[in-house]
């Protein structure tokens, strides 16, 4: 592995040739199931750029899932084996449970490479967050789980019979709790006290004056 660099091809297939322990921090941002087709723009010359498929977010059931799902489900010591099994039981022979056998090997040996004072963001959305988040707690353990991110992608607008699809969701995890996790804090310039309690509704602030500070709401 290189710095600086960037690896064409299926994560998985780079993963498994990389040393263990050996990454400080993952970020994410996955096939999603949105049963969408994604394509990109080219260039070729003329005026009107023109668009190519880039990939298709549209899971289905087939030999590939099958055998994914069933190398799992028989691995005793995979870290998803239960979670995986259990999602095969509710989901049967699915779309999602493709989706989810398939990020569930790319999870595993990411947690593989993390130094045990690592950590991991895996941007996602309500599309299969609630199984992403179970399928983690099985990789990682429950105790690594340590905050859902709500990213608001856009302005509230109106869906037909429901609530605005309007927000993608980032859950942070860390590698282990024995040895502790990195945490840089986010600090920001200091700020008037009083513009401190107006930040939702209840602050506290620490740090000398001239100085950067961290703000914590409470």
């Amino acid at each position: 592995m290189e710095a600086g660099t960037l690896y064409l091809g299926d994560c998985l297939d780079w993963l498994e040739k990389w040393p263990s322990e050996s990454v400080d921090l993952v970020y994410l941002d996955p096939p999603f199931n949105s049963k969408t087709d994604y394509s990109i723009s080219r260039n070729d010359g003329t005026d009107t750029p023109a668009r190519m498929p880039a990939f298709t977010d549209t899971w289905h059931w087939d030999h590939d899932a099958e055998r994914r799902s069933t190398r799992i489900e028989q691995a005793v010591a995979h870290p998803a084996h239960r979670t995986v099994a259990a999602f095969r039981l509710q989901l049967g022979a699915s779309g999602m449970m493709a989706y989810l056998s398939y990020m569930a090997e790319r999870l595993a040996e990411l947690r593989c490479l993390l130094k045990p004072t690592g950590s991991l963001y895996l941007h996602c959305d309500p599309s299969a967050s609630h199984y992403l988040k179970i399928l983690m707690d099985g990789v990682f353990g429950p105790r690594q789980f340590l905050s859902e991110i709500v990213w608001k992608r856009t302005s509230a607008h109106s869906d037909a019979k429901r609530w605005g699809a309007n927000h993608d969701t980032i859950l942070f995890y860390a590698a282990s709790s024995n040895t502790g996790w990195t945490w840089n804090r986010n600090c920001s310039p200091r700020v008037a006290a009083d513009r401190c309690q107006a930040v939702a509704g209840r602050a506290t602030t620490s740090g000398e004056p001239g100085t950067e500070q961290n703000l914590r709401v409470v």
